[in-house]
Parts: C-alpha cells; sequence; structure tokens
C-alpha cells in the first residue's frame, strides 16, 4: 500500500466517474429541458426514443460514484449530505420523476401531457440541483472539526442559482447537438436552429461564472494567477471547441456538434478540477483529509477495477446496438 497513493488513485477514479455521469446523463437530461419547446408531439416522440435505450445505463456513473466517494472519502458525505439535503433531496425527485415518465408516457394517450410535463421538470429539477451543488462546492462550507456548521440553505445563493441555471443551459445544448447526431427531418432542423443561441447563452452563463468565480473563493484567485500559463490554457481549448461547435452547425455536420459540446463540458471540468486541487470540501480539506483508512480503500479499490471495465462495456455495447438515426413512428414503446 505504501507504493501507491490510494487516496490519489480513488480522487482520479471519482473524478473519472463524474465526468462520465455530466456528459453521459447530461444529455438525456437536456432533452428533457428541451421538450416543451419540441415542434410537435412527433418529435417529443423521436426526443425520448433517442436517450430511452440508454438513460439508465447513463445513470450507473452516479451510483458508482456516489457509493466511490463514501467508501473512499466519507468526510464529503459527512458535510456534503447536512450541507446540500434539500438539494440533494431535489435531484433525486426530478430522476425518479422522469424515470416514470419513460415507462407512463408511451401507455398514457389521455394524461400524456402529464407524463410530458413530468419528464421536462424531472429533467429541468435534476439539472438544476446538480448545477447548484457545483456552485456550493465552489464557493465552500462551514465547517468546523470536521463537521458542518452552516444552515439548511446556506447553498443558495445568487452564485449557486447562476450556476444551477448554467448546468441547465449546458445539459440543454448537449441535448440539442444529440437530436442533430441521432435525429432527422424537421425534428433535426429545429435541433440546428435552437443550437447557436443555446451556445451563446452558454457562454455568457460560463464568462459570468468565471469572472465570479474568484471573488467567491480567494484560493481560486490565487490559483489562476499563480499558474497563468497553465489555467489559461483549458479555457481556451474550451473557447475552441465553442467555435467547432457553431461552424459545424452552420456546415451542418451531425456527429461533430456534439463531439465538440462534449469537448466544451470535458476541458471546463478540468479547469474547475486545476482551480481546486487537491481541496475536495472547501475551503480547507483535500482529499487525504477526507479519506478513509487505506485498508478500506484498498478493498473496495480491488471490486471497483473489476466493475469499470464491465460498466465501459455494457456502454459501449449498447450505444453500438442502439446506434443510427431514430425516426418518427418508431422505437420504444
Amino acid at each position: 500500500m505504501e507504493m501507491f497513493d490510494l487516496s490519489l488513485i480513488w480522487a482520479v477514479i471519482i473524478g473519472f466517474g463524474v465526468i462520465m455521469y455530466v456528459l453521459m446523463d447530461g444529455f438525456d437530461l437536456g432533452v428533457g429541458i428541451l421538450f416543451p419547446f419540441a415542434p410537435d408531439e412527433a418529435a417529443r416522440d423521436v426526443m425520448m426514443n433517442s436517450v430511452a435505450p440508454v438513460w439508465d445505463g447513463n445513470e450507473t456513473w452516479l451510483v458508482l460514484g456516489g457509493a466511490g466517494l463514501l467508501g473512499a472519502f466519507p468526510l464529503v458525505y459527512s458535510v456534503f449530505l447536512p450541507a446540500l439535503y434539500i438539494g440533494v433531496f431535489l435531484m433525486l425527485a426530478g430522476l425518479i420523476f422522469r424515470g416514470i415518465a419513460f415507462e407512463f408516457r408511451f401507455k398514457s394517450r389521455r394524461n400524456r401531457h402529464w407524463w410530458n410535463r413530468a419528464f421536462c421538470w424531472g429533467s429541468a429539477v435534476a439539472a438544476f440541483a446538480q448545477g447548484v451543488v457545483v456552485g456550493a462546492y465552489i464557493q465552500g462550507f462551514a465547517v468546523e472539526e470536521f463537521v458542518y456548521v452552516g444552515g439548511a440553505m446556506d447553498w443558495l445563493t445568487p452564485f449557486t442559482v447562476l450556476t444551477g441555471l448554467g448546468l441547465m443551459a449546458g445539459y440543454a445544448l448537449l441535448g440539442a447537438t444529440w437530436l442533430i447526431m441521432k435525429s432527422e427531418g424537421h425534428v433535426q432542423a429545429w435541433a440546428y436552429r435552437i443550437t447557436p443561441p443555446l451556445l451563446a447563452a452558454v457562454l455568457v452563463v460560463f464568462l459570468i461564472i468565471s469572472l465570479w468565480t474568484p471573488f467567491v473563493d480567494p484560493a481560486v484567485w490565487a490559483r489562476w494567477f499563480d499558474h497563468i500559463q497553465l489555467i489559461w490554457i483549458l479555457p481556451g481549448l474550451a473557447l475552441l471547441c465553442a467555435v467547432v461547435v457553431f461552424r459545424s452547425v452552420q456546415r451542418r455536420s451531425e456527429g461533430l456538434p456534439f463531439v465538440a459540446t462534449l469537448g466544451l463540458y470535458i476541458f471546463t471540468y478540468l479547469g474547475l478540477v486545476v482551480s481546486k486541487w487537491p481541496v475536495i470540501v472547501p475551503p480547507n480539506y483535500t482529499i487525504w483529509d477526507a479519506a478513509s483508512a487505506p485498508e478500506s480503500q484498498l478493498f473496495l479499490l480491488i471490486g471497483v477495477l473489476f466493475v469499470i471495465p464491465i460498466v465501459l462495456a455494457y456502454t459501449a455495447w449498447t450505444y453500438w446496438v442502439f446506434r443510427g438515426k431514430v425516426k418518427v413512428g418508431e422505437g420504444y414503446h
């Protein structure tokens, strides 16, 4: 065990699980956010059918990340849950309503509009709650002697509301570019139309958050300007991805807008990681402060190293089996 830093290994595993969840569940949450703006009910059928075969598998990464955090970094749970209890509850409630809507919408005729709303609002609430959690992580928690001492609503600030709205816009952008790749006809044409304004909204919100963050957390300010050459590479790459999204939509590319949007998320996420590293419970506790006993980390690591390749394999197989376009009148029933 002394040969390896188990806390560092676990931080990489959980960081990988988080970005996999954001990328993979992000686009189907985005499809739900866009649901009420679809041109017609046939378009909504295509939208839901495009994510129905993969949405529940995408959430495997949320379970994996949550279980890994509990076992490897218990301090995160002991602080985050009391600090973010309401936000986490809203996220889970949103995911539940969205999951139920998949099954009931296609069976219902008279009340289909209610399941449309459940799918939309469940997706929107879950996305907003996840963005609020990110904002709360950036601004930090009131912790004394490894115990959260703040209030139940300290997480709700203008900054976290902005990060919540920003993640909703980002997920909607992912959903729109996913539909460009997976649909055709009037649904694809609508997705092409809404992608540029969504991209503009995402860039505006991300710019405001980037300018606001150093004032929320002075440690981020110091990190950015102490390592300015490295830190600003990541926003530059994110902006390059945004340019690729815009240009590829103009050229009516089908797969490139989605891939470039994934890149935009990856570089933004890496920028957050670099800005806060190695703090996992802001403002003061690092991954080593929050770690469980090395024996516990090693025991869990052995299992996770078997599980992750299996998850990657069945995820890849699922996307391969359900590759191609989703057409009106075909799909999930």
